[in-house]
C-alpha cells in the first residue's frame, strides 16, 4: 500500500516515507491509496486475542512495507504495562444501558494521545532505518494541551531525534502546562506562544513547508517530521482502538457479531473521529459517527451545513484541547469524499487560508450528512453533565468526555436512536481537577495538587502516579514568544 498527498494525487510514497516526512512537500496530508477491508470473520478472530495482537493485525493492513517482525517490535515495546496502567491498554466502562466509555487515558500522560504517541517513536525510528537515512529527525509539535506532553514523553531521549513543542500560553490547563514545562530529557524543548492553538498549528505548518528552512536543516544533517495527527503514524494507531473495542464488546457478549454501534468523539482537530471513520470503512459495523464540540463549534456547523467558516470568536473553555478553529484532519476526509479530487482540496483550503471560509459541493455535503451527526455544548452544560454522571453513576469524567456525553444525550433525544454506543473518553479527570471539582459542587480555592488530592477523595479514583510525581518536579521551560518568532526559536533550540 502506498500513500498519496491530499494536495497532489500523483504523489506516491511508502508508509515509511509518509511517517518519516510527516507532511507532503506540497503541504498536503498523506492518505492510504485505498482503505483496506476486514471481514466479520476477522473481527471474530480479533475478539479472542489481546490489544497487542489486534494492533499488529491492523498495522499489517496499512504498513505493508514493514515486516511482521518490525510491526511486532513497535507494538510490543509501546503497548505494555510499563507504559500503561492496565494490561487491556484501552478499557471499556459500562456506563448505562447500551452506552460504554472507551477509556483512552491509561497511558503515561493520562490522555488519549498516548495511544498513538507511545508507538510513534518506534514507527518513526523504524521508518528512518528502512529509508537508510542518517539524518537527525526534528519533531515539531503544536499542542492544545495533551499532544505536547504525550509527544514529549514518547520521544524523550530517543536516539537520533529532537522534539520541540509549542503551546498557547493561556490555552492549556494548569496540569497540562506543568506536565510540559517540567519535561525531562536531553532532546526536548518547550515554548509558549502568545496566541491560541491555531496560531501554533499554523506556525508549525508554515515552518514545515518552508523550503529555505528545510535546506538549512539539510545542511546540518537534520530533517523535520511531525508528531501531530497530520502524521499518518499518529492516525493509524487511533484506528486500532475502535476496532479493538468492537471486538471486545463481541467477546464480552455485549453485542452480537455484525451488530451496528454508534461512536461519539469529542474533537477539535478531527483526527480522533476520522480514525473512527477509517475503522467503519474497513468493516466495523457503525451506524453513526457523532462529532462533539465545545463552544468553538466550527466542526458542528460544518457537518450540519457543509460550510466551514473560521471567521468567528475564539472561546477559551474548560475543555481546552478542543479549543480549535482550524481542524487539520478534515482535509483527509474531504479528499476521500470528493473522490480524491486534489484540485477541489487545493481550491477549498486556499479559500480557507485567504478568506477563512469555504463551502463543499452538494455531493460531498450529502455524503457527510449520511455518515455524521454533530452537536456542541457550552461550559455550563459541560459542568452540568459532569455532575449528572457523577450523581447518577458515581462515575467521574473529565471536561472533554462530558462534552461528548452531552452531545450524545441530545442526539439520542432528537433521534430516538437506541443503537449501542461507544463514547471516547479522552482524558483523566485529574488533568482538569479544578473544573471537575467545581462541576461536582466542591470548593476549588486551593493549589493544583491540593485539588488533585481533593478529587481523589471525592471520586475514589487513584491519582495517576505520573501526575502525582509532578508536584516535586522543577520547571525547565518558561519561555514565551510571539507567534512570528517560532522559526527563530527552532533554529536557536537546534543550535543552527
Amino acid at each position: 500500500m502506498n500513500y498519496k498527498s491530499t494536495r497532489d494525487s500523483s504523489v506516491s510514497v511508502t508508509s515509511a516515507q509518509a511517517i518519516a516526512q510527516g507532511i507532503s512537500k506540497d503541504g498536503g496530508l498523506f492518505v492510504p491509496d485505498e482503505i483496506p477491508k476486514i471481514t466479520l470473520n476477522d473481527i471474530k478472530a480479533l475478539a479472542g486475542v489481546d490489544y497487542r495482537e489486534r494492533a499488529k493485525f491492523v498495522f499489517s493492513k496499512f504498513l505493508t512495507d514493514f515486516s511482521e517482525a518490525e510491526i511486532a517490535y513497535c507494538v510490543d515495546n509501546a503497548y505494555n504495562t510499563k507504559a500503561f496502567d492496565t494490561d487491556n491498554i484501552a478499557e471499556l466502562a459500562h456506563l448505562f444501558d447500551g452506552t460504554y466509555m472507551l477509556e483512552l487515558w491509561h497511558g503515561p500522560t493520562c490522555a488519549f494521545k498516548d495511544m498513538a504517541l507511545q508507538i510513534l517513536p518506534y514507527l518513526l525510528t523504524t521508518s528512518i532505518k528502512k529509508l537508510n537515512s542518517d539524518k537527525k529527525v526534528v519533531i515539531l509539535v503544536a499542542t492544545s494541551g495533551d499532544t505536547g506532553k504525550a509527544a514529549l514523553e514518547g520521544f524523550k531521549d530517543v536516539e537520533g531525534t529532537s522534539i520541540l513543542v509549542f503551546y498557547p500560553d493561556n490555552g492549556v490547563s494548569a496540569m497540562q502546562k506543568r506536565q510540559m514545562t517540567t519535561q525531562e530529557g536531553n532532546n526536548v524543548g518547550v515554548c509558549a506562544i502568545k496566541g491560541n492553538f491555531d496560531d501554533a498549528q499554523n506556525g508549525v505548518k508554515s515552518i514545515f513547508t518552508n523550503s529555505e528552512i528545510a535546506s538549512k536543516l539539510n545542511e546540518n544533517g537534520m530533517m523535520f517530521s511531525s508528531a501531530n495527527s497530520i502524521n499518518w503514524g499518529r492516525l493509524a494507531p487511533q484506528i486500532i482502538y475502535y476496532i479493538s473495542s468492537y471486538a471486545q464488546l463481541v467477546n464480552d457478549g455485549e453485542i452480537k457479531l455484525g451488530e451496528k454501534i454508534n461512536i461519539v468523539v469529542p474533537t477539535g482537530n478531527f483526527g480522533n473521529i476520522l480514525a473512527g471513520y477509517y475503522a467503519k470503512h474497513m468493516g466495523i459495523p457503525v451506524n453513526k459517527l457523532i462529532c462533539a464540540s465545545n463552544s468553538n463549534n466550527v466542526l458542528t456547523d460544518f457537518l450540519k451545513t457543509g460550510i466551514y467558516d473560521r471567521n468567528r470568536d475564539f472561546h477559551a473553555t474548560i475543555s481546552p484541547s478542543m479549543d480549535i478553529l482550524i481542524s487539520s484532519n478534515l482535509e483527509r476526509l474531504l479528499y476521500i469524499l470528493s473522490d480524491e479530487n486534489d484540485k477541489l482540496i487545493n481550491e477549498w483550503f486556499d479559500k480557507l487560508a485567504k478568506e477563512g471560509r469555504y463551502e463543499v459541493s452538494q455531493e460531498v455535503k450529502e455524503r457527510i450528512f449520511d455518515e455524521f451527526s454533530a452537536g456542541f455544548c457550552n461550559d455550563e452544560e459541560t459542568k452540568a453533565t459532569i455532575k449528572e454522571i457523577y450523581d447518577k453513576y458515581s462515575y467521574t469524567c473529565d471536561t472533554h468526555t462530558a462534552v461528548a456525553v452531552k452531545v450524545y444525550n441530545d442526539y439520542k433525544s432528537a433521534t430516538g436512536d437506541t443503537t449501542k454506543t461507544i463514547i471516547a473518553s479522552t482524558a483523566s479527570p485529574y488533568k482538569f481537577s479544578g473544573s471537575v471539582l467545581s462541576a461536582i459542587g466542591e470548593e476549588t480555592e486551593a493549589s493544583e495538587f491540593e485539588l488533585v488530592d481533593k478529587l481523589a477523595d471525592v471520586s475514589k479514583l487513584a491519582v495517576p502516579k505520573s501526575l502525582a510525581a509532578l508536584k516535586d518536579k522543577q520547571v525547565r521551560f518558561s519561555k514565551v514568544i510571539d507567534k512570528n518568532q517560532m522559526k527563530d526559536y527552532v533554529f536557536e533550540a537546534l543550535g543552527i
